[in-house]
């Protein structure tokens, strides 16, 4: 696109359709998108190219599942790590910070702790978006609304034009200004949870050599574990075909509701070992080793949403981080972002959604999954609390404890996308058709 230019849907397609932000929840919405050739499609990116930041991300069995709705279980089976035989069915196994003594465990079957590293995921999206429909140096300055449709000014003078605009920019979004603008909602920005957390990744044999050498069982370095303590609590699981060990140690202050971060203070910071392993220093011999393993940590200032009061305005539609950034303390927010990418490439691609009718499915489609996303964000915080032995009716009660961690991701987990595509409809008042398939060669993909 040249500087000052204006791209317009090319004549006789259905709709066309621009995704402003090209991390994971963009560019899975995006592939699911073009394989409908009725729908011009472009996304934009405001880095030169696409990157990820950060290390593992998990996936529960309702992520999953969207992956393959979404017609990329293949390039996602190709990267994902699963635990060893016989833990594959393992979520977390919970155990207390200062004897690593087992609580309990949470078991995902058939899925178990299924996870990537985020850069080699969002690789293998890429590697299935057509060329042509993503565009880089593209930073959203404005949205705008007319009777023709919606208009993206860049930062760097171009516009874009299109039926829909879905903003997938993450926690900071800047289409999130248009869609709550300041002066009828106030300012909505990221708010930090009070808790800090430092991250690295761990060679998986020198992790095992650390265990043997501090008496802790072997096992724990390649089965996912979660050692959780009063204000604190550290995870691991594998990444990288179980090569590494991703590591992220939590420290949290709740010594005031509203916490704030210093104003000067960078949402992520190298720091020493030494001040990570102060933090820990009355923890457990398997919880120093680990982190002992980790000579130069980052450490992450954990920033979340309040709940929105909408997700949409007229035309303009966020999704994933856009609009329910959350803690991770439930493996939740790129699932959230998955399962929006599925439903709303269902109901795009329906024929029946038009010019005409697009506000309405918009609306129809917020509706439906608001308050799913908004129950996840709440209880990603709640789950946090629980693990730093501070949960509401269960604090240090370690049998209440476990019976929570038992089956609290169950609801999480159990959701099929395909349900929420059913109840869109049904608010349309449209008749529910065969489940969209969003699969390469599919029938969708031959459409005119």
């Amino acid at each position: 696109m040249q500087k000052s230019s204006t791209k317009e849907a090319p004549k006789g397609k259905r709709l066309s359709i621009g995704i402003v932000g090209g991390g994971i929840g963009g560019v899975a919405l995006a592939i699911g998108l073009s394989r409908d050739k009725s729908l011009e499609v472009n996304l934009f990116e405001a880095a030169a190219k696409f990157s990820e930041i950060g290390a593992g991300v998990s996936f529960g069995p309702n992520a999953v599942r969207s992956i393959s709705l979404l017609g990329l279980e293949e390039p996602y089976t190709r990267i994902a790590d699963k635990s060893p035989a016989p833990f594959e069915d393992v979520w977390f196994e919970w155990r207390r910070w200062h004897d690593e003594a087992y609580l309990a465990a949470s078991i995902a079957p058939g899925c178990g702790q299924s996870s990537v590293h985020r850069a080699d995921f969002l690789d293998a999206l890429v590697d299935c978006l057509p060329d042509g429909i993503a565009h880089f140096g593209k930073r959203c300055a404005a949205v705008r609304q007319g009777p023709e449709g919606v208009t993206v000014d860049f930062e760097d003078g171009t516009t874009f034009q299109c039926d829909i605009l879905v903003g997938c920019d993450g926690i900071k979004s800047a289409v999130r200004r248009h869609v709550l603008p300041e002066e009828s909602d106030g300012t909505i920005e990221p708010r930090w949870s009070g808790t800090k957390a430092y991250r690295g990744l761990v060679p998986v044999e020198e992790l095992k050599r650390a265990f043997t050498e501090a008496g802790v069982e072997e096992r724990l370095a390649t089965v996912p574990q979660m050692y959780l303590g009063p204000q604190k609590h550290i995870l691991t699981f594998p990444v990288k075909q179980s090569t590494l060990i991703n590591v992220v140690a939590f420290v949290s202050d709740r010594s005031t509701a509203a916490p704030q971060l210093p104003a000067d203070e960078p949402w992520v910071v190298g720091v020493s070992q030494a001040e990570m392993l102060e933090d820990f220093a009355d923890w457990g011999e398997a919880s120093k080793a680990i982190l002992r393993c980790i000579p130069e940590p980052t450490r992450w200032a954990l920033h979340e949403l309040p709940e929105l009061p909408c997700h949409v305005r007229d035309r303009v539609l966020l999704i994933g981080d856009a609009a329910h950034a959350m803690l991770p303390h439930q493996g939740a927010g790129a699932g959230q972002a998955l399962e929006d990418a599925y439903v709303l490439a269902s109901l795009l691609t329906d024929e029946r959604c038009t010019r005409d009718n697009a506000e309405r499915v918009l609306e129809a489609f917020e509706r439906c999954r608001r308050p799913r996303a908004c129950r996840v964000q709440a209880t990603s915080r709640e789950a946090g609390e629980i693990y730093e032995y501070c949960g509401e009716g269960i604090g240090s009660d370690e049998e209440k404890l476990a019976d929570n961690l038992k089956h609290r991701f169950d609801w999480i987990w159990n959701y099929d996308p395909r349900t929420g595509v059913k109840e869109v409809l049904a608010s349309l008042g449209w008749q529910e058709t065969t489940s969209c398939d969003l699969s390469p060669g599919s029938a969708l993909a031959e459409k005119a």
